[in-house]
């Protein structure tokens, strides 16, 4: 997600607090934090894609999935 987004983001959490939000700008923090959730949540799993286990052997396994997950 680019750095103005996130800034952007911040920017409405502030102005929540002061004054609260139209509703139109609730409509866009909501977007952005979906946009940033779903952002976060893929960088994660490529991250846990590439993760191995190395045992006491040194035999590397790829981490798995748990069932039903």
């Amino acid at each position: 997600m680019e750095q103005y987004k996130i800034d952007r983001i911040n920017e409405l959490a502030r102005k929540n607090k002061v004054q609260g939000l139209t509703p139109e700008e609730l409509g866009e923090r909501d977007a952005l934090r979906r946009e940033y959730i779903q952002s976060y949540a893929g960088s994660l799993k490529d991250q846990l894609e590439h993760t191995y286990i190395v045992d006491q052997q040194g035999h590397k396994r790829k981490l798995q999935q748990k069932e039903g997950q």
